[in-house]
């Protein structure tokens, strides 16, 4: 802020001469999850992303293995993980987006009858996973 009044007032006069014109509304994306009604604006996108949705499962389990040296040998006891991975499905599909819009999503995924609760929590895991360029709301 300048020191002079006179100055302070050059510079709000400046500053009521700025003119201003708004920008596009921004990407919104408002989700009512009691009555399941998802509202998507149109400057909507989605980066690059992988979606899978439904009934696969993922079982990871370790089991701790005990090394044991022989006698005397100097070696020193050590515990070891010995993990296994595991994954079944059950008619599933995946889907490979490149940039794209959220229109072509939600037609993709209304193709394969997907429901509004799942749309819902494949735009929130897209959200998580920064591939939804949007603001996510929900009520």
């Amino acid at each position: 802020m300048p020191g002079q009044v006179s100055d302070k007032v050059a510079l709000v006069a400046a500053i009521e001469a700025l003119e201003f014109t708004p920008g596009d509304i921004r990407a919104r994306i408002v989700v009512n999850s009691r009555t399941g009604t998802i509202v998507i604006g149109k400057h909507v996108t989605v980066g690059p992303a992988a979606i899978s949705h439904g009934n696969l499962i993922v079982t990871v389990t370790e089991q701790l293995n005990v090394s044991q040296p022989q006698p005397l040998s100097g070696g020193v006891t050590t515990i070891t993980p010995k993990s296994d991975v595991s994954v079944s499905q059950s008619d599933n599909r995946m889907f490979l987006f490149k940039a794209v819009s959220l229109d072509t999503i939600v037609n993709a995924v209304n193709k394969v009858g997907t429901a509004p609760g799942d749309l819902m929590a494949i735009l929130e895991a897209l959200k998580q996973a920064g591939a939804l360029n949007a603001d996510l709301e929900i009520i």
